[in-house]
C-alpha cells in the first residue's frame, strides 16, 4: 500500500515497479538500490541501474552502480574512449575500473589489461625493495591486485600474470611504448605531474579504452602540480572525453568512512 501526496504516490509507484522488475529479473535488490531507485524516480527516470548487473564476484556478489555518480562513470567508460574520474576514497574509482576492465577483457573487446600508477609513497618511505620489477611495484598495486582478486580466481589471475594478459607496471615505463586493444587504468594519477600525465594518454593505441583515476585531496606530490587536475580542465572539451566527478554522496564503503571525508574536507 502506497499512501501520500498524489505526486509522492507515483513516485513511489515508478520505484517499486523499476526494483519489482529488477527481481523478477533476478537481481538482488540492496538498499543502495532502494535509494538510487528513489532518486531516480524523483528525477522522472526509470532505476536502470538496477537491473545492470556488471559482473559477480568469486562469492557470487552481483557488481552494479550503486549510486548516481557510480552510474555516470560507469556509463562514461562504456561510450568514451578515455574517462577521467576524480572523487574522494571509498567511492568505487578503482574497483569499477577494474570490474570494467575485466568485463571488456571476458567479452573480447580487449586483448589486454593494463594497470599502472605512479610509484609515490602515501608520506611513508617503502625504501630498497629487493626481487623483479613485479615484486618492486608489488607494494603499490595493491589496490589494484585487491579488486582483481574479488573478480577472478587467483589462479586465473597469476595465468594472466604470467602471459601478460593482465600487465602492471608503474607509470614510469610507460614512456615510449604504444598501448593497443588494451584497457588501460592509471590508478593515483593525482600524484602524476602535468608532463607525465601528457606521456600516459600519448601511449594510447588503436581499439584501446583509458581510465584515469584519482583524488584530488590526496596529492603526495611535492613541488609540482598535479597532472589530474590539468588535464581535466584541459581535456574536458574533448570529444570521446569523458570527465566525471564523484562526491561524497558517492562512497560506498562503511558509513563512517563518509563522515571522516566530510570531517576531513571542513577543516582548513
Amino acid at each position: 500500500m502506497l499512501s501520500g501526496d498524489q505526486r509522492d504516490v507515483e513516485r513511489a509507484e515508478h520505484a517499486v515497479t523499476s526494483m519489482l522488475e529488477a527481481a523478477v529479473e533476478g537481481a538482488q535488490i540492496t538498499p543502495h538500490d532502494v535509494a538510487l531507485a528513489a532518486e531516480d524516480s524523483a528525477r522522472g527516470q526509470g532505476a536502470r541501474s538496477v537491473a545492470a548487473t556488471l559482473v559477480r564476484t568469486q562469492r557470487g556478489r552481483e557488481v552494479r552502480a550503486r549510486t548516481a555518480g557510480q552510474r555516470a562513470f560507469v556509463e562514461a567508460i562504456e561510450r568514451s574512449t578515455l574517462t577521467i574520474g576524480i572523487g574522494p576514497a571509498g567511492t568505487g574509482k578503482t574497483f569499477l575500473s577494474v570490474v570494467m576492465a575485466v568485463r571488456a577483457l571476458k567479452a573480447h573487446d580487449v586483448a589486454r589489461v593494463i594497470l599502472s600508477r605512479p610509484a609515490i609513497e602515501a608520506g611513508e618511505s617503502l625504501g630498497f625493495l629487493p626481487g623483479d620489477l613485479r615484486e618492486k611495484v608489488d607494494p603499490y598495486m595493491r589496490p589494484l591486485y585487491d579488486a582483481l582478486g574479488e573478480l577472478l580466481e587467483e589462479s586465473a589471475t597469476v595465468r594472466s600474470l604470467e602471459r601478460g594478459t593482465i600487465e602492471v607496471a608503474p607509470l614510469a615505463y610507460m614512456r615510449g611504448r604504444t598501448l593497443s586493444e588494451a584497457f588501460v587504468i592509471l590508478d593515483e594519477a593525482q600524484n602524476a605531474t602535468p608532463e607525465q600525465l601528457k606521456m600516459f594518454l600519448t601511449r594510447l593505441g588503436s581499439g584501446s579504452k583509458m581510465v584515469v583515476i584519482g583524488d584530488v585531496t590526496q596529492i603526495d606530490l611535492v613541488g609540482a602540480r598535479s597532472g589530474l587536475v590539468d588535464a581535466a580542465k584541459r581535456l574536458a572539451a574533448v570529444e570521446d572525453v569523458s570527465v566525471v566527478e564523484l562526491t561524497e554522496n558517492d562512497i560506498v564503503r562503511h558509513p563512517l568512512v563518509t563522515r571522516i571525508v566530510k570531517a576531513y574536507s571542513n577543516v582548513p
